[in-house]
């Protein structure tokens, strides 16, 4: 087995290296035993190595996935083909052989640093300008809120995401507008509008009004295609610009700029 690896170089470039398979081998396993036994230059992420974190995203066999999660053999093996809506990264004309080869390259859509490490500022710049943090309505109650199980369930939906950036990546309209906020940025605020602990004005649909923001997307659903926790960040998105629409607010312009 080899994983075929892009290298920031200078010059850029696509190094191939040979792996001894172990069982339960995932493409980050892979990418240490290169790093311990044939090139100890490699630079990629990692953290906590079981899908919790979000660190080890990258594009996979033109897929953006978790290196951690994903098993080197399925992909060696011949998994079924992951449908997504073509974009630049997609586009590459760098061969390999799926059958023998894991291609491995940086997650699309954000600036290498080196290797497989991208710069996610702009992601949590993002992140950060939908003000990621609840805001009670009215004052704290004496002991715990008490939330329905129809709300949790709900709500699970999208506090699930990890912001391993795995969506960013694989969004056609980020390959085209690097100022669009993203799906994972209006997934996480579509969660705080539905929080049932927050006023229930609307307000917080207004942070992301703006042609940048819910009224950029078209759907093209690669976001939930690729999402390592399931999170629908396109459903989250339709649902606000229907209630926008419906409070006369669609495309106005928003507090984002």
């Amino acid at each position: 087995m080899r994983l075929k690896v892009r290298r920031s170089g200078p010059p850029e470039r696509y190094d191939s290296f040979e792996v001894r398979p172990t069982p339960g081998m995932s493409v980050l396993a892979a990418l240490f035993q290169v790093r311990e036994s044939a090139d100890d230059s490699l630079a990629f992420r990692y953290s906590c190595r079981g899908a919790v974190c979000g660190t080890c995203a990258m594009l996979i066999n033109k897929v953006p996935r978790l290196a951690c999660r994903t098993q080197a053999a399925l992909l060696i093996a011949g998994e079924k083909p992951v449908r997504l809506s073509p974009y630049p990264a997609l586009e590459s004309a760098e061969p390999w052989d799926p059958g023998e080869e894991i291609l491995v390259e940086p997650l699309p859509h954000l600036p290498v640093i080196r290797d497989l490490v991208v710069d996610m500022t702009n992601f949590f710049r993002y992140y950060r300008e939908i003000d990621p943090v609840l805001h009670p309505a009215g004052s704290p109650p004496d002991n715990e809120y008490l939330m329905s199980q129809s709300f949790v369930k709900e709500l699970e939906v999208y506090t699930n995401c990890i912001l391993c950036g795995a969506c960013f990546g694989a969004c056609p309209v980020n390959a085209g507008d690097p100022d669009y906020l993203g799906p994972a940025a209006l997934a996480k605020l579509y969660r705080f509008h539905i929080d049932p602990r927050e006023a229930g004005d609307g307000s917080r649909l207004l942070k992301a009004n703006s042609p940048r923001g819910w009224w950029d997307c078209r759907f093209h659903g690669n976001c939930m295609t690729v999402c390592p926790k399931g999170v629908p960040p396109i459903i989250a998105i339709g649902k606000a610009r229907k209630e926008l629409s419906g409070m006369g607010r669609g495309q106005e312009k928003g507090e984002i700029r």
